[in-house]
């Protein structure tokens, strides 16, 4: 598991580095935020461990970043910073955990642990579309950039089955009896309704199946 540290205080870092290393992570370790900012542009990581005073750029600035451009990776927060305002404010930006400086080495260890198995919980929930879209199939929501794509109740229902079905082809019967619950509408009218959803997307993956019906695909 590849791990990015971003920590100015360097016997810290080294500390965690080596004690993370010989567990078997591969840890990357910045004390700067923008150099951070800039290896995870060119790299896959799976956590975060950020400090939030560092230099060039802070902690929860370089998160606030990240999640506006869709990069949604486990994050812990570590520091000596005790302010409520702060805390919350990470938690808001979506950090999975926050530990307060001091700790114990195992102590991370174990916050790693339980963050990764929650990522890993998390990440079966969620059905990856395109690099723009997921689908939360426990909340049965569409997710845009990890945000909630806005859709009607019945548009909502259609993106449901069309995702619950990612791949295959839903027929007009399928989308009747779904969405409108066995009502005699007739194709057109289904029609209609999807020509609304498509233009509701920010990404084409819904296509049309002509004469059969629609499926959505995968992109990227």
């Amino acid at each position: 598991m590849r791990v990015l540290l971003l920590e100015d205080e360097r016997m810290l870092q080294e500390a965690i580095r080596e004690y993370l290393g010989a567990q078997g992570y591969r840890v990357d370790a910045y004390e700067d935020g923008l150099e951070a900012y800039e290896a995870i542009g060119g790299a896959r990581y799976d956590l975060f461990i950020f400090d939030i005073n560092t230099p060039s750029l802070d902690g929860l600035s370089l998160l606030e970043r990240l999640q506006r451009e869709a990069v949604d990776v486990p994050t812990i927060f570590i520091s000596a910073i005790t302010e409520i305002e702060q805390i919350s404010r990470a938690y808001e930006l979506g950090c999975y955990d926050y530990l307060k400086k001091p700790f114990h080495l195992k102590e991370l260890s174990l916050h790693i642990e339980r963050l990764m198995k929650i990522a890993r919980r998390n990440r079966e929930r969620l059905l990856t579309i395109s690099p723009r879209y997921r689908y939360d199939l426990n909340r049965r929501r569409l997710l845009l950039d990890g945000e909630d794509q806005a859709l009607t109740q019945r548009q909502a229902q259609i993106v449901d089955l069309l995702a619950s079905n990612l791949g295959r082809i839903v027929d007009f019967e399928m989308l009747r009896h779904y969405v409108w619950d066995d009502a005699p509408v007739e194709n057109a009218t289904i029609r209609a309704e999807m020509h609304r959803v498509r233009k509701e997307l920010e990404e084409e993956i819904i296509e049309s199946i002509k004469g059969v019906g629609y499926r959505m695909r995968r992109l990227g």
